[in-house]
């Protein structure tokens, strides 16, 4: 590899805006912010606005669309087959 090329790789914690759930993970991602954390060290901190703890996929509130009936009224309305 050449040197002096790649980002950064360190530790960094996510913080959702939206929940107040953080965690920490290895990211190249940097931030001037920095928040201490459970093992008493002080990472940056990357503010994010939605994650898999606030996300309606994950936390099961997502709606489903009847897409069947919006097909089924193309096809009347248009005739296809």
């Amino acid at each position: 590899m050449k040197p002096e090329i790649h980002p950064n790789y360190q530790p960094v914690v996510f913080q959702d805006q939206s929940s107040d759930f953080a965690f920490l993970t290895k990211s190249t991602m940097t931030s001037k912010d920095t928040i201490k954390w459970e093992d008493g060290n002080e990472y940056p901190l990357v503010k994010v606005e939605i994650s898999s703890h606030s996300h309606p996929f994950y936390t099961g509130k997502q709606k489903t669309i009847d897409a069947g009936g919006r097909v089924d009224k193309f096809r009347r309305r248009y005739g296809a087959k």
